[in-house]
């Protein structure tokens, strides 16, 4: 059972609120999450659905299959509903029931396996944990697949993909070996920017493609999994199974029709943004960018600190500076070394790739 935060804890998280409420200026993705910026992303004259069907969702489910060049799509309020609801229906249709994936997705490290849990789905983790999935990892398994779930990009090492031809091999190795090819886009987006190539061109490789709205589009959560009619049929059937099928998901909906439009067109600013922000960084000692350049709008900072260090500094930025950047970094096996992610969106666009890099060398000085 978690132990209940003390009251010193819960006073210094209180404190650390504030400090982040107080900031006019963020670093990170599109700044501040308020309910007044999410509620202004729903038109006043948005088409409700019911349980599902109809309205902004069939829109959203519309317009999603036409960015992503497949047949049908559908909604679903979590990307973990999701991509289980749609893992699932792939090994029923073969009869099989492991799913290779990279150690480091998202399934595995950050969703309690639940795809094993719920579904009796077994995983079976392909290549090194710090780097990208090759051809030779997957020839080298022998057992019937019902999937390969690629994450494009992979975010747990710095938001890198492989080159497209490379991908284009993988696909090809699912449906040599009976698998579906699957897509966790959540940030298929910045990824499709950082290839040049349209979301389409990319989603083609693929049987199936799950998208998130909350992440790079910065809307309302929700998702959609785009794919065969039949395959997404089924999708909606574990959807309302899996307790997804609310009496209305137009909010969420709405919110993420309305900002696709916005937000697609920036993805090349935001990549080139990041790819600046980069270069400036090669000039600061003790602290290096995985990957360099980065291949998407987002990246990872390896800072020469201590923890304690770092949220001290963090904290002095906040309050005499004004930026937000993190509360605390993510460790690393060198308690030395700390790590951050970096992902490049709106805010981050209000701080030129000089006064960004003065920021994070704040961290190193």
């Amino acid at each position: 059972m978690p132990i209940p935060p003390s009251e010193q804890q819960r006073s210094q998280t209180a404190e650390l609120e504030a400090l982040r409420d107080a900031c006019p200026q963020w670093l990170a993705g599109h700044g501040p999450v308020t309910a007044s910026r999410l509620l202004s992303s729903i038109p006043p004259d948005t088409k409700v659905d019911r349980y599902g069907d109809g309205g902004v969702v069939a829109e959203l489910e519309a317009e999603v299959a036409r960015l992503l060049g497949k047949p049908a799509a559908v909604f679903c309020p979590s990307g973990t509903m999701a991509q289980q609801a749609v893992l699932r229906v792939h090994a029923d249709q073969r009869g099989r029931r492991t799913i290779v994936f990279h150690p480091m997705c998202h399934l595995e490290q950050h969703e309690e396996q639940a795809y094993q849990r719920l579904h009796g789905l077994i995983g079976r983790t392909a290549g090194d944990p710090h780097r990208l999935i090759t051809l030779a990892d997957l020839d080298s398994i022998a057992e019937p697949v019902a999937s390969l779930l690629i994450e494009l990009p992979q975010r747990d090492i710095g938001g890198q993909q492989p080159d497209l031809d490379d991908l284009a091999e993988q696909c090809r190795w699912a449906a040599r070996t009976g698998a579906a090819a699957h897509l966790d886009g959540a940030r298929l987006w910045e990824s499709a920017a950082g290839y040049g190539r349209p979301p389409s061109e990319i989603a083609a490789l693929f049987d199936t493609v799950y998208v998130s709205f909350y992440k790079g589009i910065g809307a309302l959560p929700g998702c959609c999994v785009a794919g065969p009619p039949e395959v997404i049929a089924q999708v909606r059937d574990w959807r309302r199974r899996m307790g997804g099928t609310l009496f209305g998901l137009w909010p969420n909906a709405a919110s993420a029709l309305s900002l696709l439009a916005v937000q697609l067109p920036k993805m090349p600013a935001y990549l080139e943004h990041a790819r600046a922000i980069a270069a400036a960084l090669r000039e600061v000692p003790g602290l290096r960018v995985v990957p360099d350049p980065p291949q998407t709008s987002m990246m990872h900072l390896l800072l020469v600190t201590t923890g304690e260090r770092f949220a001290q500094v963090a904290r002095q930025l906040a309050a005499e500076r004004g930026v937000w950047t993190w509360a605390e970094p993510m460790s690393t096996p060198d308690p030395g070394v700390q790590r951050v992610e970096l992902p490049v969106g709106n805010a981050t666009l209000e701080l030129s790739p000089a006064e960004a890099a003065g920021v994070l060398a704040s961290f190193v000085e």
